[in-house]
């Protein structure tokens, strides 16, 4: 027998209602005084109703795209209790869960006017034969071996997807079932592919154990399955035999699953190996703290073994990272150069560490050099979705939208759930090409707005005549761009054009520069203020 969690003792019905076009929580007609980020993390346990959310996902759906401390979040949660406190028991409604996140177990509430939300469509089946690599269930409630099954996983699916013969999901997409009972079908019909891989990871002491299957998605039928049981330091060689196994059974194959594709021994250090685990999960929070204890985590692992690749580029990616979030104090691009270039010493045929370096070299504006290793990259793994949406963005300041259109549809297939970023480096591009309605559209695709997401929505809207909208999303703007370089330093009166230099300096092309701006002029920035 199964045990559930009792939902709380639902109220009357109606008592609350999600409005997800106003971004607001109404008490029977009348709104609360939540703002829209607290709205935003409620929709986020919403949506997961009785599941755990993690803090990096709430996070990521009030501030998409931006470097926030958990604190906020605790801030949000707390003024959530509050007002949902107001009737009967509904500050219990949100569940704590130490060192997880956390759940909603209240009853439903309604949302309405979810005009941003589009219905499912299942993504037609690829001619390739095409296969998604769940999260491998762990019986053990450590944080710790929750990380080690986690890059198990991972690994698996770089080293899949590194077969140009194969279509493979992406992590954060195959990710989005992780600790959720699944329908094999329904999955294959959500992430449109036709084969499903599934297991489970038990580690004890020395020894490892991993139980895993393939799955056709469409009849449910088990075409392999194996156990390994190994030595803990063995993992590396469980990874390249699954990987090779998998191929060898899918159908359609053009690749011999015998070639040395895979894994190849990282490191024979594992605590360096649980330190770069450790690094991974802070830094895909994406907010100044995390990525400096992520950074921390992998200087550390590169110290215990200074031929550690892997350890050497993601310290060079938790810098372009701050640079893109425009963190206060980053770390110096010369010494993500130094980093990047000693992985690329000991393996050139990574391609995530062509996908680093190439940022780095757009951030260095060395764009020559910048496209070249995102070809290297793109060669070495034709199914990284991050490289292709990154690539997108990228060719829209090199003046290049059309191409970017392909390359940020490319990487929505491949990631069929993707983060709020592919939806601005896809509104993004839009814009640029004068597409301004089909960016306001892409743009209501996102679970919440980041302050450039009002930005480019402020000049879509000034761009077509609607005034209004243009105005209200301008002031967004402003309130939020303010806020974020005050935080990193920068004076409170910031104004015009000063709040909107550092992306229009990303821009190549003059044009290309002038029409970003122009849209927020229309809107009503001032542009004047600072004499350019």
């Amino acid at each position: 027998m199964v045990l559930t969690r009792p939902m709380a003792k639902a109220p009357p019905r109606g008592l609350f209602r999600l409005d997800a076009e106003s971004e607001s929580l109404l008490h029977g007609v009348e709104p609360t005084k939540l703002g829209r980020r607290a709205v935003a993390v409620l929709r986020a346990l919403l949506r997961r109703r009785g599941e755990p959310v993690s803090k990096e996902t709430l996070i990521e759906a009030a501030w998409p795209g931006l470097a926030v401390e958990e604190n906020n979040l605790s801030v949000q949660i707390s003024a959530l209790r509050r007002v949902l406190g107001t009737e009967g028991n509904g500050s219990t409604w949100i569940e704590t869960l130490p060192r997880r996140g956390y759940r909603y177990i209240g009853p439903p509430i309604a949302v309405v006017n979810d005009v941003g939300t589009a219905p499912h469509v299942s993504p037609a089946l690829p001619e390739k034969p095409s296969v998604a690599v769940l999260p491998f269930s762990s019986p053990s409630t450590s944080r710790k071996q929750a990380h080690f099954a986690d890059g198990m996983v991972e690994d698996i699916i770089t080293a899949l997807s590194r077969f140009k013969s194969l279509f493979v999901i992406a992590r954060n997409s195959s990710f989005a079932y992780k600790g959720r009972p699944v329908d094999i079908k329904l999955v294959g019909r959500e992430l449109g592919v036709r084969y499903v891989v599934e297991g489970s990871i038990r580690t004890s002491r020395s020894q490892l154990r991993v139980a895993v299957q393939l799955i056709d998605a469409e009849t449910s039928y088990q075409l392999w399955s194996e156990r390994y049981d190994r030595r803990l330091a063995d993992v590396f060689a469980v990874q390249d035999e699954i990987a090779r196994a998998i191929v060898s059974v899918l159908p359609g194959r053009l690749e011999d699953a015998g070639r040395d594709i895979a894994i190849r021994k990282q490191t024979s250090n594992m605590t360096a190996y649980d330190l770069v685990l450790l690094g991974n999960e802070q830094w895909r929070r994406l907010n100044s703290s995390a990525l400096a204890r992520a950074r921390e985590h992998f200087r550390a692992a590169a110290a215990l073994d200074p031929n550690y690749a892997r350890a050497h580029a993601n310290i060079a990616w938790t810098i372009v990272c701050e640079a893109f979030l425009e963190v206060p104090n980053a770390a110096a691009l010369d010494e993500a150069l130094g980093e990047i270039e000693v992985a690329l010493d000991i393996d050139d045929d990574d391609a995530w560490f062509h996908g680093v370096f190439a940022q780095l070299l757009f951030l260095r504006r060395e764009d020559d050099r910048s496209e070249a290793h995102f070809d290297r990259a793109l060669t070495l793994n034709p199914n990284d979705a991050d490289v292709a949406a990154v690539l997108a963005n990228i060719l829209v300041y090199w003046g290049r939208w059309r191409e970017a259109l392909v390359w940020i549809e490319t990487a929505k297939r491949l990631n069929p759930f993707p983060p709020n970023l592919y939806h601005w480096y896809h509104a993004l591009a839009l814009y640029a090409g004068h597409r301004h309605r089909d960016a306001i559209e892409v743009l209501k695709q996102t679970r919440s707005l980041h302050s450039w997401s009002h930005g480019l929505l402020a000049a879509c809207y000034a761009q077509i005549g609607v005034r209004e909208e243009a105005r209200s999303e301008l002031d967004s703007f402003i309130k939020e761009r303010r806020l974020e370089l005050q935080q990193n330093g920068k004076p409170l009166d910031i104004k015009g054009l000063d709040l909107a230099r550092i992306r229009a300096d990303r821009y190549r092309k003059a044009g290309d520069r002038r029409h970003f701006l122009d849209g927020l002029r229309k809107a009503g920035l001032d542009m004047t203020s600072t004499g350019r």
